[in-house]
């Protein structure tokens, strides 16, 4: 589990951080999807972070102000977010989208 004082090792590479809170309708049908979704990817793995009392400190310097809410990060680095429930079509190109254009932007393209 990721808490305040692991998180630095836990989020090492492209990953795929979804941050819910546990009574939360919206982030318990979006689960599934985005596993399924980082499932079929090599290049970026899920990890989940339950936004609770243990995790205040990371919620607020992670700006994150509601749930659900995905965080792309690579190194622990923030490079983008969604906020909300979306749809799995939209969620799937937002991803790649996105995770491409860091691809790109490292490699100096």
């Amino acid at each position: 589990m990721i808490n305040e004082n692991n998180y630095k090792q836990e989020l090492t590479g492209l990953c795929v951080v979804e941050v819910s809170g546990e009574s939360c309708a919206n982030c318990l049908t979006l689960m599934p999807i985005l596993k399924e979704l980082c499932e079929s990817r090599t290049d970026a793995r899920l990890v989940h972070v339950e936004a609770d009392f243990t995790t205040i400190k990371l919620m607020e310097a992670w700006e994150v102000e509601k749930v659900p809410t995905i965080l792309l990060m690579d190194d622990g680095e923030i490079f983008a977010r969604c906020s909300g429930f979306q749809p799995e079509e939209i969620l799937e190109i937002w991803l790649d989208a996105k995770i491409e254009e860091r691809k790109a932007m490292k490699n100096g393209k």
